[in-house]
């Protein structure tokens, strides 16, 4: 099969994703979409694309994919070494590629997840509106699986647009420490001050149980004695609180509804971060306004509309 690319391997886990799967959680499917949406829309952009276009999100790393069109691509996230035809080739800019070139990456030094997009994005079927690939459900992507050896990434043929560049001083930077900004819900209020307290000044571990769909963290307890509630919609970045007191972050494929309380929410720019802590890295919160959390948003926004990449071939 030709136009596209031969996943030759496929790594630790990578799937096909794009900004995600709206409406459709009355139905009880979840959103999924790409954990760090800031590398994803990157990608996209530097690829020329238009905004949520289907791109791989590679964890860890290990991906061998063989070019079978004339295109370009871009690699942006995680520190995870690329290389085309066994060059080592930067990320956070566009490459072009030909029919028989060879596309490999290494494993991840800095940051957990990296996006590999290309020049229109890959021509995927959506289902429920999206291709995004959730595998609990088993929707989006290639019948809802992570990818496989031998699965082919169909896309079409776009050489002639320009290679582009994001400048170093505006790509993020992944470490070992994450403070995240958190929105107190209503359910707050279940939650004495004291252990309000005790947990916007504590330092917790990421799990390595943590996965797409939710965050594990490691360290004081939180502790709260409280009616059973009623399950309701949670939303991306919830922070529940179940019986042993250690807090859950809910990422892009969590559940559609929940019924630990929920002491607040962390602000969707910060989720990027996040998603890109390695198992083992330490966690920390802080609390803003709903006020703030809007302004942070504009000016996020603002920044990313405003920014231009260079050209660069």
């Amino acid at each position: 099969m030709k136009g596209g690319f031969r996943v030759d391997r496929p790594g630790v886990l990578t799937l096909l994703q794009d900004a995600g799967r709206f409406g459709y959680h009355r139905f009880g499917l979840t959103t999924g979409g790409p954990a760090d949406p800031l590398a994803f829309n990157w990608a996209n952009r530097l690829c020329g694309n238009d905004p949520g276009m289907t791109a791989l999100e590679v964890t860890i790393g290990g991906l061998e994919l063989e070019c079978q069109a004339d295109t370009i691509l871009a690699l942006c996230g995680a520190d995870m070494p690329l290389a085309i035809n066994g060059q080592p080739k930067e990320s956070w800019r566009s490459h072009r590629v030909k029919s028989g070139d060879r596309v490999a990456l290494g494993y991840a030094r800095r940051g957990m997840r990296a996006y590999l997009a290309v020049a229109g994005g890959f021509n995927i079927p959506a289902t429920f509106g999206s291709t995004a690939t959730v595998v609990r459900e088993g929707v989006g992507g290639l019948s809802g699986n992570l990818l496989q050896a031998g699965d082919h990434l169909p896309c079409a043929d776009t050489s002639d647009r320009q290679c582009l560049l994001l400048g170093r001083g505006y790509r993020p930077v992944y470490g070992g420490r994450v403070l995240l900004r958190v929105v107190s819900g209503y359910q707050s209020a279940l939650i004495s001050r004291d252990q309000q307290e005790r947990f916007f000044a504590s330092e917790y571990r990421l799990l390595s149980q943590s996965d797409r769909m939710a965050s594990r963290l490691a360290g004081p307890p939180i502790d709260i004695d409280i009616p059973d509630l009623l399950s309701e919609g949670v939303c991306l970045g919830a922070i529940q609180i179940p019986p042993d007191g250690l807090p859950i972050i809910l990422m892009h494929d969590r559940q559609t509804i929940g019924g630990y309380p929920k002491l607040g929410s962390v602000i969707s720019l910060d989720m990027s971060q996040l998603a890109q802590l390695k198992p083992g890295g330490l966690v920390s919160f802080k609390s803003v306004t709903m006020a703030e959390a809007h302004r942070i948003r504009l000016a996020a926004d603002s920044m990313y509309r405003q920014l231009k990449p260079e050209v660069c071939g």
